[in-house]
This record gives structure tokens, sequence and C-alpha cells, in this order.
């Protein structure tokens, strides 16, 4: 096989197409299309598709997906790394990838591919010419990482933190740190080893006697360790690897990065990379997918930090812009979704954080917000504050872009 899809669009020829279900399609009915756009095969699951030889009838597709992708890792025998956590796991992806590709041949989740069905499909992306694969895992309900590392299968393992997210699925911050910790329960089972931050009790706690590579920004007994040097702009960084001390300057926006910078150095670090391939690949690292990002445009200044928000996230975001200490901040916040019963104790935490930093030139986007009942500025949706930019513009500001994914708040930047 070429390759597998799941995408009847996009079937290249010799490629095998697994015909997925949703809520509102199923893929079965698009399976004599797959074959007649190039696919091989078709992996189907309801026996009334099948056609001819060239379908393949399972019990359950995403079942047979997955179990293809597991078999595919084994096979492959190459390392994994698995990453997950609240805050911060896919820019510690990003930045690992780019740090070992400077000695591997990485294979890496592209994009957002972290579930169910993204996971598989990146597992079975990889090669023999691969010698090493990083797969993100995300989760928003228990057992989700359980699902993952058992087709996954890492040797090795990192929890980039534990915070309030997801808590409509979850339950409660115990539940996050359950689901998260089925990465460390896996690892433990088979003998592998994790990259954890010292600085961080609850990972220290789930982590256990875990073999551990280590990393910190308070404590300079860890393998790697560092602090911020500047992050009224991007943030720059002095870093100590194995004895050796350097600065870095990246283009990430944001103190709170520096957690994912010494996680990728550490990971590097553990894989034999030099203090030299680090710093030249964490330098070179520009995030271009609305997280981190330091936009200028014609009129301001933008942070973009749109691509999700928890209020873990939101919370140490404005912290930084805070402690960026620029003239003219504007805040644009949108709602952090799937908090559940949780949600309006947690926006109106927000709402008197903004207020404890004494910050006045406030735009809240969402009903989440609204519930809070604050002084500051409110619009019911994106399309709302939009049209109140166009009338009423922003020039010479600094501006903080930051909500949860369906709020879409990066549309805004046309009109910042």
């Amino acid at each position: 096989m070429s390759c597998v899809t799941t995408d009847s669009r996009n079937c290249p020829e010799g490629s095998l197409f697994f015909a997925l279900k949703g809520e509102n399609f199923n893929g079965n009915a698009y399976a004599a299309k797959a074959l007649e756009q190039g696919a091989a095969y078709a992996v189907i699951d309801e026996p009334a598709y099948a056609l001819n030889n060239r379908f393949i009838l399972v019990e359950n597709t995403l079942k047979a997906l997955q179990q293809l992708a597991r078999e595919h890792r084994i096979a492959l025998g190459k390392p994994i790394i698995g990453i997950t956590g609240t805050n911060g796991k896919t820019t510690t992806k990003e930045l690992t990838a780019a740090v070992l590709s400077e000695k591997y041949n990485v294979h890496y989740t592209k994009g957002n591919l972290n579930n169910h069905i993204g996971v598989p499909l990146t597992l079975l992306q990889m090669t023999d010419k691969h010698d090493i694969g990083i797969i993100e895992m995300g989760a928003s309900h228990p057992g989700d990482i359980k699902e993952l590392v058992e087709i996954a299968c890492p040797n090795a393992g990192i929890i980039t933190n534990v915070g309030k997210a997801h808590l409509q699925g979850f339950g409660s911050f115990e539940g996050v740190m359950k689901t998260k910790g089925e990465l460390y329960d896996y690892i433990r089972m088979h003998q592998g080893f994790i990259f954890r931050n010292i600085d961080n009790p609850y990972l220290r706690e789930m982590a256990g006697d875990l073999p551990v590579h280590t990393y910190s920004l308070l404590d300079n007994a860890a393998e790697v360790s560092g602090k911020v040097l500047d992050c009224t702009g991007f943030l720059s960084m002095e870093l100590h690897v194995e004895g050796q001390t350097f600065t870095l300057q990246t283009h990430l926006v944001g103190a709170y990065n520096a957690e994912n910078v010494l996680a990728a150095a550490c990971i590097g670090n553990t894989f034999g990379l030099t203090s030299a391939q680090i710093k030249c690949a964490i330098e070179g690292y520009v995030p271009q997918n609305n997280r981190s990002m330091l936009v200028k445009s014609s009129h301001n200044t933008i942070v973009v930090d749109a691509y999700n928000a928890n209020p873990t996230s939101m919370k140490a975001a404005i912290e930084n812009f805070a402690q960026m200490h620029m003239n003219n901040q504007t805040l644009i916040l949108g709602d952090m979704l799937e908090l559940g019963e949780q949600s309006e104790e947690e926006h109106k935490k927000i709402v008197e954080l903004l207020v404890q930093y004494h910050f006045t030139d406030v735009y809240l986007v969402g009903k989440e917000f609204a519930a809070t009942a604050s002084s500051f500025c409110h619009f019911s949706d994106v399309n709302a504050l939009a049209q109140y930019l166009k009338e009423h513009p922003l020039k010479e500001r600094y501006v903080l872009l930051k909500g949860s994914r369906g709020i879409k708040l990066e549309q805004l930047q046309d009109y910042l």
C-alpha cells in the first residue's frame, strides 16, 4: 500500500481507504468513490457496501485502523516519545521535533492530529526511513490517554503539566491528573523513561520512582536548567545543559514558554544532541499555528495565542502580558470552553485577575464572559467585535489575543 487515507477525495494510487463514521457522515457510503479515486482497497464495516473483493469487511473500521497502526508501530521498532499535558504539549512537540531533527530523521504529529484518529494516522505515516517518532496525545475524557498509548506504545514520555481544562469531560482537576497520568502508567508497565519538570509537585507525585531525565527553572541540579532573561518581546533565556551555559533568543512570546523550551532541550540532550545543535534548532523555530506568535501589523503589535484556552493558560498569558510593562496594552479575550459546571467561577476569576493587574482596555468575547457581568466591554461573538473594530479601529496598541479555538479570535487580525 502506498499510504492510508480516510478521505475519499484524497486517495493516492494504491492507497488503503478506511471508511470511518461520524455524527454526520458514514464513510462506508464513500468507499466505492475512494476506489474510483485510486485506492487499491477500501476497509468497511457495513456488509451492504461490500461490492467485490476490493472491499475489506471488518467489524469496526476505527478499531481496525487503530490495530493496524499499533502493529505497524511495533513492526518498525523505532523509539517513540509520547507527549501530553494540559498546556504546552503542541509547542513542546514542535520544539522537540526541531531539536531532534538536527541529528535524526524525525516523524511527528502534524497540526493537532492528536486524538483516537489522528494518532493512528500519524503512526501509519512513519516509515523505515525515520529514526524516531514524536506523538502528541490529547484528551478530553477519562481513559483517552490510555487508549492512545495502547496504540502508540511509547518508549518515553513527557507530561508538560496538568491544569484545569476540559473539566466538562473530566469532571475535576483530579480527573485531569488521572487521565494524563495514564501515559506514566504505560511507561511504568513497559520499562520506559520520562522527562519531567522537577519544579511541578503534581508531576512529581504522579511519576513516583519512574526513570527520569529532568529539567527545571528553579533547580540547577536538573540535567537541563535555565532562567528567563527577557520576555518583553520574544522570549530570551539562559540555559545550562550538562555543565555548558548558553543563551537563546527564541521566536516565542511569553515566559510561560520557558518550560517548553527546557523540555525540548532536555529531550535533545538525552538523545545525544550538542548544546550548539539545541541552540540552533530552538532559535530557528518560528511558530505558525496561532500559538505564542508575535505579529506586527501596520497599526499594532499583536500577541496571537488564540489556538486554545483554559484557566491555567489564560492566567499565564495575562500574567505574562502584565509583566511586559508595555504602554497602550489591549486585551481581547475569548471564552474558555468545555469547563462544565465550573465555567462561571473560572471566568469570574479571570475577570478578577484583570482587575488585579489594573487593565482597563479589555474586550471580552462570548457568552461565558457575559455571565460575569463585568464592567469591561463585551461582545457576543467575534463578528460583533470585528464590526466594532471596523468602526473604532485600534492603533499603536500592544494587543493580546487569547481564547478557545471555538471563539475564532484569530479572525480579528485583519481588523488590528
